[in-house]
C-alpha cells in the first residue's frame, strides 16, 4: 500500500481540475501527479531509496506538495523540517531522525556538499539535495511496517522523538477523519496554517478526495481575502489567531464567508472571545477540532452550537475514548482508541505495541466528558499546577486572563514552592500601548475564579516564547 499511488488512482477522474492555487498559479491533478514522478525520477539518480529517510525544507507551495509526493512514490520516508527552525533546529533533527537525504529549496539551508536538484516537476522554486552520512541504521522493525512519514516531535514522556506513520495508518487516518470533514472534489480549500506541522490529515486528505487546495498563508491576510472573493473558499481549516484577525479585519465583510461550509478551529483552545467575535461578524459558528499527531483528528465539534463552545465535540466514529484516574469533578487523563494510530517512535525506537497499551493511547492530556458526550479539554498534566494540594490547571487561568480587554496573550505556569508546593504564575502580553499592574489583573481574575488558582505574581513582557510550531513553549 502507498499513499501516493492512492492518490494517483483516487484522482483519475479529476486529471484536469485544479489540484492547487498559489497566488496566480494553477496546477492540475494530472499534472501535478506528472511533477511527481518527475521529481520522483530525480531523487532516484541521486540515490533515494525505499526507506530512506528524507527531510523536506521548503516553504508552502505548490513543489511542496510535488515533493512530498515524489519522497512518497518512491516508499521512501518524508521528514518535513519547518523553514522557521533555527540551524541548531535543523541539525538536531537531522541528525536524531538518521536523515539520509535533505532536500532543500534555494536560500533555505547552507551546505557545502549540496547538489543542484533539477527536475522539470518542480514548479516555481529551485531545490538542491544533500547526502548524509548515516551512523546508525533504523531497527529491523522500521522496514517492516512501510514507513511514510516521520514527525518530529515530543512523545508524551518527553524522550521519545519522532512519530513514524505507515502508509496503512495515513489512509486509514484521513478515512477516519473525513468521517467528520466530509471533504468532496467540490471544496475549495482555503489552507492558511503550516505544511512542515500540518499535511497528513489535512493535504494529503484534500487530495485524496480531489478538492481544490488554495495557498492563503504567504500573504495573509491579503491572499486569504483573494481566496474568499476570488475562489469562493468552502472549507477553512486554521488556528484561533488566523480566525481573530478574520473577525478583525475591516477589508473582510461579514457576508464574505457565505460559502464557507464548515470553518474548523485547530492547532490550540479555541478562546471564548474569537468565537464570539467570529459568530458576530460572519453568523456561524466555529468548529473546534482536537487533534494528536499520534493519533490523527480523533474529534471535531460538529454540533451542540453555542451552548458546547469549549468543547472539542463528540468522538468521530472510528475513535472511542475514556478517561483514567478521573477526579470529584469528573476530570480524568484521555485515552483513545482508533484506526490510524502511530507505528512507532523513532528516536530511541518503539514500536506501537510498546506505546499502545490493549490498543488505547494515553495523549496526556486532561478532560472532562459532560452528560451529553462532549470533551471538554482542562489541559495537560505537565500543565496542572499544584497549590497546596489543589490542582490549577494552566489553560483555565490562561482562558480567563486572556478575557480582560487589555490582554493580548498569556502564559501561566507554575514555580515550585517549599511550603505551598508549586505557585501559580504568569506572563502577560499587554495590546498596544495599554497600561495595566497586577492589581488590577489579580482583581478581574478574583471575580471570575477560585481565589487559589490565581496568579500570584504577573510579568508583563513583550512576547511569550512558542515553538516553531506556535503553540505556547511550557
Amino acid at each position: 500500500m502507498n499513499i501516493f499511488q492512492t492518490i494517483k488512482q483516487e484522482t483519475k477522474k479529476f486529471s484536469a481540475k485544479t489540484a492547487v492555487i498559489e497566488g496566480s498559479s494553477k496546477i492540475s491533478y494530472g499534472k501535478l501527479i506528472s511533477s511527481a514522478e518527475e521529481i520522483s525520477s530525480a531523487l532516484k539518480e541521486k540515490g533515494v531509496m525505499p526507506f530512506h529517510r528524507v527531510g523536506l525544507l521548503c516553504n508552502d507551495s505548490i513543489d511542496y506538495i510535488a515533493a512530498s509526493l515524489a519522497v512518497l512514490s518512491l516508499s521512501a520516508v518524508v521528514v518535513p523540517i519547518s523553514p522557521e527552525q533555527t540551524g541548531s533546529e535543523i541539525t538536531g533533527i537531522l541528525e536524531r531522525m538518521a536523515v539520509n537525504f535533505l532536500v532543500f529549496e534555494k536560500g533555505a539551508y547552507k551546505d557545502k556538499g549540496s547538489r543542484a536538484l533539477q527536475s522539470k516537476g518542480f514548479f516555481q522554486k529551485e531545490f538542491f539535495i544533500t547526502k548524509r552520512e548515516v551512523k546508525d541504521e533504523p531497527c529491523e522493525e522500521y522496514y517492516k511496517i512501510n514507513p511514510a512519514f516521520i514527525r518530529f516531535s515530543s512523545g508524551t514522556t518527553g524522550k521519545s522523538k519522532g512519530v513514524v506513520l505507515s502508509h496503512e495508518a495515513i489512509i486509514e487516518r484521513t478515512d477516519a477523519a473525513n468521517k467528520g470533514l466530509k471533504i468532496t472534489s467540490g471544496d475549495n480549500i482555503l489552507w492558511v496554517l503550516s505544511m512542515s506541522f500540518h499535511f497528513v490529515v489535512t493535504i494529503l486528505l484534500f487530495l485524496r478526495k480531489g478538492a481544490t487546495i488554495i495557498l492563503c498563508n504567504n500573504f495573509f491576510p491579503k491572499s486569504l481575502i483573494e481566496g474568499i472573493t476570488k475562489y469562493k473558499g468552502t472549507f477553512i481549516y486554521a488556528s484561533p489567531f488566523h480566525y481573530s484577525l478574520v473577525s478583525r479585519t475591516e477589508s473582510i465583510s461579514g457576508n464574505a464567508l457565505r460559502h464557507i461550509r464548515l470553518a474548523v478551529s485547530t492547532a490550540m483552545k479555541l478562546p471564548e472571545q474569537v468565537a464570539e467575535e467570529f459568530l458576530v461578524k460572519f453568523g456561524f459558528e466555529l468548529t473546534e477540532a482536537y487533534g494528536v499527531i499520534e493519533v490523527g483528528l480523533p474529534f471535531i465539534r460538529l454540533t451542540g452550537g453555542r451552548k458546547k463552545r469549549g468543547s472539542v465535540g463528540k468522538p468521530l466514529p472510528d475513535f472511542v475514548i475514556a478517561l483514567d484516574n478521573k477526579g470529584a469533578d469528573g476530570i480524568g487523563e484521555i485515552r483513545i482508541k482508533g484506526k490510524g494510530m502511530l507505528d512507532a517512535y523513532y528516536s530511541p525506537w518503539r514500536g506501537r505495541k510498546n506505546i499502545l497499551t490493549d490498543g488505547w493511547f494515553k495523549t496526556g492530556d486532561l478532560g472532562k466528558i459532560d452528560n451529553d458526550g462532549f470533551l471538554f479539554i482542562a489541559g495537560r498534566e505537565k500543565d496542572v499546577i499544584n497549590f497546596v494540594g489543589m490542582k490549577v490547571f494552566a489553560q483555565e487561568v490562561e482562558a480567563v486572563l486572556d478575557q480582560h480587554p487589555q490582554v493580548k496573550e498569556s502564559h501561566v505556569y507554575g514555580v515550585a514552592h517549599s511550603e505551598y508546593g508549586e505557585l501559580p504564575m504568569a506572563r502577560v502580553v499587554l495590546k498596544g500601548a495599554g497600561v495595566l499592574d497586577g492589581i488590577a489583573l489579580r482583581r478581574f481574575c478574583y471575580q471570575r475564579m477560585a481565589r487559589y488558582k490565581v496568579p500570584k505574581d504577573f510579568e508583563f513582557v513583550e512576547a511569550i516564547p512558542r515553538t516553531a510550531s506556535g503553540k505556547i513553549r511550557r
